[in-house]
């Protein structure tokens, strides 16, 4: 499971949750860091001193995350956390090694233009990981919060009525 923290990574959370339960298995969260400046920062850069903080700070996003999606109760099944440094695509695609596994990730809303010129986490995944993808559809509800913030955002009145269906 792919794990960013945002609301489609919580509702893909849940769902992977729940395929854990049906097939008996574990839940492996893994959040994918890059430091300041993604991989040019990596390698020449005079910041390596300051990775074991953005190790400490995906820790803690992974962390807040499980707590948010499961609270202190957890998910209901054997659950582990794991933070590594690369970019999500590929760091997703290397944690789903074995044809038995499946990838859960949120498949996030659809960009037209950017999508054509630099496809989604969850594309990539369905087009390279060697085990089946459940790409999880937003939750209807994050829609309806994005609708109301771009109201907002260009002070447009707003009607009531048009949450509730």
């Amino acid at each position: 499971m792919g794990v960013s923290g945002g609301p489609g990574s919580l509702t893909a959370l849940h769902r992977a949750a729940d395929e854990a339960r049906l097939r008996g298995a574990g839940l492996w969260a893994v959040l994918a860091w890059q430091p300041p400046g993604g991989g040019l920062a990596s390698r020449n850069s005079c910041l390596c001193d300051a990775f074991p903080e953005y190790r400490a700070a995906a820790a803690g996003q992974l962390r807040d995350a499980l707590v948010t999606a499961f609270g202190p109760g957890g998910p209901g099944v054997p659950l582990t956390g794991q933070i590594v440094r690369g970019t999500p695509r590929a760091v997703l695609v290397d944690a789903a090694r074995d044809a038995d596994d499946l990838l859960v990730v949120g498949a996030g809303r659809r960009r037209r233009l950017l999508g054509a010129l630099w496809p989604s986490v969850s594309r990539h995944c369905l087009a390279h990981a060697p085990c089946p993808v459940l790409a999880v559809p937003p939750n209807p509800l994050e829609a309806q919060l994005n609708t109301v913030r771009r109201r907002n955002a260009w002070h447009l009145r707003l009607d009531a009525r048009e949450l509730a269906g």
